[in-house]
This record gives structure tokens, sequence and C-alpha cells, in this order.
């Protein structure tokens, strides 16, 4: 892991073409490194997760080098590498498992200038589970799940979930939406539009020599809430098949 934090702690010192090809071979250890903790996460993932099966660690990782085609910063390269764990791959639109290295800062020290949760994305280590950004279609079915199902996430949320997760809030509605009881004992997951789980572990954990299995039990405790969002999911995706198919 070490290995992996130099080199990006390096990479943001020097974030420019001619600096990273004369470290390519560093680069190439530390991708290395990288995908052998990927594919770890995923055998490890599959023993408590079904849907987690025949996932190869291209399906599930990134590029390091950055679309700069809209964004005002023209670094190149990423600071950071992640691993998305879900159903079908990364592009799936499944909710999934996400394990994320940055530079190894403070994230509470950090603004949050993408509107995610933990506070430092993309610069602080994460641990995160669920799906980022929802789809409209998507929220509006786990909002009718929430008002149907007599609580069922909450009692996910805080009798399985670790309580080192946080659900991200960061970009949740400041009312209920039109159509859903204001009055709801579950108005604040109402309010939410993305329903996902973060941690930001501190150095400590992440340079741990069983960082793998302490991720994998946290990603275990949150399988059920991951279950929940999938359900909706796969309802959406249902529905937009036999419309595809004038059923």
């Amino acid at each position: 892991m070490k290995e992996i934090v130099d080199f990006l702690n390096e990479l943001k010192a020097n974030n420019n073409r001619v600096w990273f090809n004369e470290h390519k071979e560093q680069y190439l250890a530390a991708k290395a490194e990288f995908e052998k903790i990927t594919q770890q996460l995923i055998d490890g993932c599959e023993k408590f997760d079904s849907r987690i099966k025949g996932l190869t660690i291209k399906d599930c990782t990134y590029r390091i080098y950055r679309d700069v085609r809209f964004s005002a910063d023209k670094s190149p390269y990423k600071v950071h590498m992640g691993a998305y764990i879900c159903p079908e791959g990364k592009k799936s639109g499944y909710a999934g498992y996400y394990f994320h290295i940055g530079t190894g800062m403070n994230a509470e020290s950090l603004s949050n200038e993408d509107g995610a949760g933990g506070g430092g994305y993309p610069y602080s280590h994460m641990l995160a589970v669920g799906d980022y950004r929802s789809q409209p279609e998507v929220l509006r079915v786990l909002r009718e799940d929430i008002v149907a199902d007599d609580g069922e996430l909450d009692r996910i949320l805080k009798t399985k979930v670790s309580p080192l997760f946080r659900i991200d809030s960061e970009s949740a509605l400041k009312k209920v939406p039109t159509g859903f009881p204001a009055d709801s004992p579950w108005a604040e997951y109402l309010k939410l539009r993305t329903f996902s789980l973060y941690w930001c572990p501190d150095e400590g954990f992440m340079m741990s020599e069983d960082v793998v299995e302490r991720s994998l039990e946290l990603f275990r405790s949150a399988q059920p809430f991951l279950e929940y969002v999938n359900r909706a999911i796969e309802y959406v995706k249902e529905e937009e098949y036999k419309m595809e198919l004038g059923i």
C-alpha cells in the first residue's frame, strides 16, 4: 500500500506528462499493487454477495488519465486509484462497493469541491457502498419503497451496517419531494438524492497489513443496504426493458 500512496503523492506534486513518463516504471509497480488488492476485494465480496460473480480487474478499475476536455483543471492524471465492485462491472448501472486510495490527506480538512460525501474526495482515502448520483427513476422507486416498507431501510442502517459508515446527505433536498408525505418518519431518507454510504479512514487503517480483510468486513456489513438499493435499480431496468419490447 505504501508504494501506491508514495507514487500518488509524488504524482500530485508533479502532475505533468514529462514527470509521468520518466516515472512510468514506478506507476506500473503501483498499478500492479492496486490490481492485486482489487482482485482480493473481488474474491472477498463474492463470498458474501452472490451478485459479485465473474468480475475481472478491468471490470472494476479506472484509467489514471483524466478527461480534461470540459474541466478547468488541465492536470493530465488522477491522483487517486479506485475500484468499484458491482454486479456486471462498473458500467452496469448497479450499486456497488468502492475502495479508494487518495493522497493520504485528512478528509476533514479539505473542502468538498465535487459535492460528494467524504469531505476530501478524491484526495482522501475512502470506502463507500451504494449508488452515487442515483437516476431519477431509481430515486422514485427507492422513495416509494421507503414509504411502503415501514422502516426497513432505517432498520438496516441502524442494526446491520457498521457505525463507521455515514450516509451521503451532501446533496439532499431541503424538503421532502412532491408526491411523498412531508410528515413521514422517514422524511430524511426521502430527501436523499444519492443512496450511498461512505467512510474516510486514516493512514493507519490504509497502511495496516490487514486492510483488505478489514475493508471486506465493512463491506459485508453494508451488503443488506446495497441489496436494498440494487432491488430498486433492478426494477427500473426491468421496466425499461419491457418498454423497449413494447410489453
